[in-house]
């Protein structure tokens, strides 16, 4: 490492769990961050501050005056471009030395399968079922540890599926693709602005662990944040044995 990259990353360096070995491990890491909205924001400004050394983003949308309220990487200056331009625009100011790798475009099955294998980790930051579900499964397929968190109202979640563990749960374990639970969209229920601040950072953190291998990561766990009270809660869960997309029948 440099002396700027020892100075820029010593807080990191200065920490036993990590170190110079895992701050190494951080600057080789290829993170792919599915979604530039209010999680993906604080989750590529985290993973590009934190160094890691390839970042991935994906998102189909542009910069709109309502994502403002919560979707931190964006600016009024940049209403109506592309988020994931936007959104490298805000990591490159803040880490010039991270590549950051920007798609628009939506993360379909074949657009995973062509990234995900060498990926260190895949960050869910997407707001739907059906695009959670595209990621885990491709998560499964290519063994690339998923990180994924969601944010309504006041209410959120966040949690990590590893399918190098062959014990591990994953999405579809927790949420069936067959349940027919109805997506909620910020658009008409509202979204408390901080509060996806803080699940994108549980993310963020969640991630950089896995990277640097440190920590307790998420696995088989529900962390559940009521934003009203600022309770966190946590639910265990195992895998499914009859699970459509992890079970030992489909893998």
């Amino acid at each position: 490492m440099t002396d700027e990259q020892l100075l820029r990353y010593s807080r990191h360096i200065l920490l036993d769990e990590i170190g110079i070995e895992g701050q190494q491990r951080i600057a080789q890491a290829h993170a792919v961050v599915v979604g530039a909205g209010g999680l993906g924001c604080p989750v590529a400004l985290f993973l590009a501050s934190a160094g890691v050394g390839k970042i991935t983003v994906v998102d189909h949308d542009s910069v709109d005056l309502t994502n403002l309220q919560r979707q931190i990487a964006h600016t009024t200056a940049r209403i109506g471009q592309p988020k994931v331009a936007s959104v490298q625009q805000a990591m490159g100011a803040l880490n010039p030395e991270v590549r950051v790798v920007a798609e628009q475009r939506r993360a379909d099955a074949a657009w995973l399968d062509a990234t995900l294998p060498g990926a260190s980790v895949v960050i869910d930051c997407s707001d739907n079922f059906a695009t959670r579900h595209l990621v885990n499964a491709a998560s499964v397929r290519h063994r690339v540890p998923l990180v994924w968190g969601a944010a309504i109202r006041f209410d959120a979640q966040a949690s990590v599926h590893d399918p190098r563990q062959a014990d591990a749960p994953c999405y579809a374990c927790l949420f069936p693709p067959s349940s027919a639970t109805p997506d909620a969209q910020c658009a008409t229920m509202g979204v408390f602005a901080p509060l996806v601040g803080v699940v994108g950072s549980i993310q963020a953190a969640e991630a950089l662990k896995l990277i640097a291998g440190t920590g307790q990561p998420l696995t088989g766990q529900l962390l559940m944040l009521d934003g009203r009270s600022m309770v966190f809660a946590e639910m265990r869960f195992g895998k499914d044995p009859a699970c459509p997309v992890c079970s030992a029948k489909t893998v």
